[in-house]
Order: C-alpha cells, then sequence, then structure tokens
C-alpha cells in the first residue's frame, strides 16, 4: 500500500507541501503546460492524420481481398487502426499499475514522466518512417506512442490533488484542458497550411502528412520541459519494497482498498463506461469521415480545428456550469449531448462537410468539459496519500480500460463492412454510463473518503 506524501493533510483539506499560494500557482502553470505539449499528439496524429494515413498504408499492402495478415492473422485493412488503439490500451493496462505504484513508493513523479513523455515523443517522431507498405511499423509505433501518453497522464493527473485546494479544482482540471486544445488548434493550423500548400512547398501529400505525424512528436518532447521544471516530487517514508517488482500486488492493493470506498468505485465503474464511448468518438472520428462519408483530408484538418477552438470556450463554460449545477449534474448533461451526436454522425449524408462541421462543433462544445470535470470529481474522491495509485485506476478508466469501443467499432467493420454499424454501436456506452453516474451519490462519496466537501459538486 502507499505510505503517502511526507506532508500531513490540515483539517481544511488543503494540498500537503505546497508552500506559499504564489508557488502552489507556479505549480500548476507547469501543470498546464503538459496537456499543452502531449495533446498535440492526440489531435494531429490520433484524431487526425494516423487514422486515415495508416488505412491507407494498410490497404496499399492488402490482399486482393483487402486482408492484411499481421502474424498470419487475417485482418481488414479498414479495422487495422481501430485494432492497434485497442492493442495500445492492453499494453498500457500492464504498464500503468507498475508506474502508479512506483510514483507512490518514491515519491519521484517527475522521472518517471519524463520516460513515458519521450518515448512517446520518440515514437510519434519515428512516424515519419512510415511509407510505402510498412503498416506493420505504424501499428508498432502507435502501440508505444498510446501505451506511453497513457502512462504519463497518470503521474500528470496524480498532481492535481497536490497542487490544487478542493474548491479550485474544477477551475484548474478546466484550464488544463483548455491549453491542450489551443495547442491542438495552433498546431492544426500550421498543418493546414503545409497540408494544403504541400505542393508549393516541394511536397508529395504523404510526405506533408509523414511531417505533421512527426512535427506533434517534436512538439510534445520540447514543450514537456516546462512542466519537468516547475512540477516538484514531494517525499514519501521508505517502506522497503521494490516499486516496479510490486506493480500488480500495488494494483491488488489498490482494489481492495477500494472496496472500503465503494462510492469511489461506483464511479469509477460509470467513468469507465461513458469515457470509453467518449474515447472511441475521438480516435475513430477521421477514419469515419475519410472512408464511410467520403471527405477529404483538408475538411477532417477544418473539422478537428473546430473541435479544437470549441472545445476550449466549452471546457471553460462547462467549469463555470458545474460552479452553478455541479459537476455530477454538468456531466450527465454532456453525456446526453453525446448520444444526439452520434445519432446524429449515423444519419449525415456523404459527401456533405457543412453538416459534418455541425457535428464537430457539438463534440468540441463537451468533449473538453465531460472530461475535465470527470477528473477533478475524481479527484475529490482519492483518499490523501494515495493519490498515483487512485490516479492510476482512472487513467486505466480514462485510457487503459478503453479497449473494448475500439474493439466494438473493428469487430463491426470487420462483419459489416459499414463504418454507420460500427458508430451507432457507441450509444450503449454512454447511456449505460450517465445511469450509473446518477445512482452515485457524489457528496456522500466525497465525505467517505474523507475529504471536504465543496458547496457545489
Amino acid at each position: 500500500m502507499s505510505t503517502g506524501t511526507a506532508g500531513k493533510a490540515d483539517p481544511s483539506g488543503r494540498p500537503p507541501d505546497d508552500g506559499t499560494a504564489a508557488a502552489r500557482r507556479r505549480e500548476q502553470h507547469g501543470w498546464y503546460f503538459y496537456d499543452f505539449a502531449c495533446s498535440v499528439y492526440s489531435t494531429s496524429v490520433l484524431t487526425v492524420f494516423l487514422g486515415p494515413y495508416l488505412t491507407s498504408v494498410a490497404k496499399a499492402a492488402a490482399d486482393p481481398d483487402g486482408f492484411v495478415h499481421p502474424l498470419g492473422i487475417p485482418v481488414r485493412a479498414g479495422s487495422l487502426f481501430a485494432y492497434s488503439v485497442s492493442a495500445s490500451i492492453v499494453v498500457a493496462v500492464i504498464l500503468m499499475p507498475i508506474v502508479g505504484a512506483a510514483a507512490d513508493r518514491t515519491g519521484r513523479k517527475k522521472p518517471l514522466l519524463a520516460a513515458a513523455a519521450y518515448t512517446g515523443a520518440a515514437a510519434t517522431a519515428g512516424m515519419f518512417l512510415l511509407d510505402g507498405h510498412r503498416y506493420l511499423l505504424g501499428a508498432f509505433l502507435l502501440i508505444v506512442a498510446n501505451a506511453s501518453i497513457s502512462v504519463s497522464m497518470v503521474l500528470y493527473n496524480a498532481y492535481l490533488p497536490q497542487i490544487a485546494e478542493p474548491e479550485e479544482r474544477d477551475a484548474v482540471s478546466s484550464r488544463g484542458w483548455a491549453f491542450g486544445y489551443t495547442s491542438g488548434a495552433l498546431v492544426l493550423v500550421l498543418n493546414l497550411i503545409l497540408y494544403t500548400g504541400h505542393a508549393s512547398f516541394g511536397l508529395a501529400e504523404s510526405d506533408a502528412v509523414r511531417i505533421c505525424l512527426a512535427s506533434a512528436g517534436v512538439w510534445w518532447g520540447a514543450f514537456t520541459i516546462v512542466p519537468l521544471r516547475r512540477l516538484r516530487d514531494r517525499r514519501v517514508r521508505p517502506d522497503g519494497e521494490g516499486a516496479v517488482g510490486s506493480g500488480w500486488k500495488q494494483l491488488r492493493a489498490t482494489l481492495r482498498d477500494m472496496r472500503r470506498h465503494p462510492l469511489t468505485l461506483s464511479f469509477l465503474l460509470a467513468y469507465l463506461v461513458y469515457n470509453d464511448g467518449i474515447q472511441t468518438v475521438i480516435s475513430q472520428a477521421s477514419l469515419y469521415g475519410s472512408e464511410e462519408l467520403g471527405l477529404d483530408q483538408t475538411t477532417l484538418i477544418v473539422a478537428v480545428l473546430l473541435v479544437q477552438v470549441l472545445a476550449v470556450a466549452g471546457a471553460l463554460g462547462m467549469g463555470r456550469l458545474a460552479r452553478t449545477h455541479g459537476a455530477k449534474r454538468t456531466i450527465l448533461g454532456s453525456l446526453a449531448v453525446w448520444t444526439l451526436i452520434l445519432v446524429s454522425a449515423y444519419l449525415l449524408p456523404a459527401d456533405a462537410p457543412v453538416f459534418f462541421f455541425v457535428l464537430a462543433a457539438a463534440i468540441g462544445l463537451v468533449l473538453g468539459g465531460s472530461q475535465a470535470l470527470s477528473r477533478s470529481l475524481f479527484s475529490h474522491l482519492v483518499p490523501r496519500g494515495k493519490e498515483a495509485e487512485y490516479f492510476s485506476a482512472y487513467e486505466m478508466s480514462d485510457r487503459g480500460l478503453s479497449w473494448l469501443g475500439p474493439l466494438v467499432f473493428g469487430l463491426a467493420y470487420q462483419v459489416t463492412g459499414s463504418y454507420r454499424d460500427a458508430i451507432i454501436s457507441l450509444i450503449l456506452f454512454f447511456a449505460v454510463g450517465a445511469v450509473l453516474l446518477a445512482r452515485v451519490p457524489v457528496r456522500r462519496a466525497v465525505e467517505a473518503a474523507g475529504n471536504p466537501v465543496p458547496e457545489r459538486i
């Protein structure tokens, strides 16, 4: 079990070892910049370019029936990207308990954050080599990069309870997401300029795509320097047990400990379900637009850019709604909007970019807020001193256990050959997740975790 930080929690619930308010704000500003650094991978790589590009590479390598054969297994080329995303999450599931245990037992989050971030950044930069028939290289780099960002987010999220007081967390978490969407929008503008003008730069279309992919890795690595300089580790009491070797033992211990906090566990279950739907929509949207709706890459870039711009306003706006109506009610409202988005996506006509832009705007308005508020709400449910191990479990819900949605999406296309059938199946995740979240008494859950209850939650 984690021994927690050396600093003791005071009765007000203030974060331990934070020093002055100015020092805490300095850490918060540094913390925001990791979202600024890594979100470019999520937008430019995972959401925009890699799905359609890896699918085109796989199709080029496919047999006459449209199948590739990694490890001798017949896989429809159009399902390779979804399966690779699902595989990356399985790898993350194996690694995240080890990292969470290491962070709590040693207190050294920053070196672990650096290792995960720069592994992911290097794999993303390596996507410049993805050309010809190298679909296996693309799948491998995707698995490494996506697993790395999941592991790094365990450590990043675990800082939130330590750098923000309870009443600040909705706002701090929302600002982090806003920073991420701002960087995503900025880089997508640069991507759009390069991609649409690739001929004037003397580049082939595939060369422009590969540069856009690789530049996301360079951006991720460069801006990770800021949080590594500003965030600080908290010392822990030694317990004499090897952190890495005890990773899975730590996970089992964390799950046993969560049984003493069943309301926290109930929230995690709800989040696991509805977030699986969110993550699948994010990762498969461009593939759906290009392959099912027949939209070109420029249209997809503009649509995702629209998502980024509106997601900044959406994250901040939903943060304000949470202050009035509470985080739980605001999240429930966003899940209703997500359901309407999927129904609309299923009904969208092909070759109709205007309707696709309207859908992108709706996604932007709820995307950042639903995720940011879920993170801040969970931070109130974490017992003091167990931030990294509980956020490891949270991250397994956020990314690590979000393998089912991509798998279902890929299987639906494998069987039916229709992305419309795949997209409509995701409604179940939002409906079930909303029902489970509605049943969680969050005030009682905060009290049961031993934390002060904010006025609105």
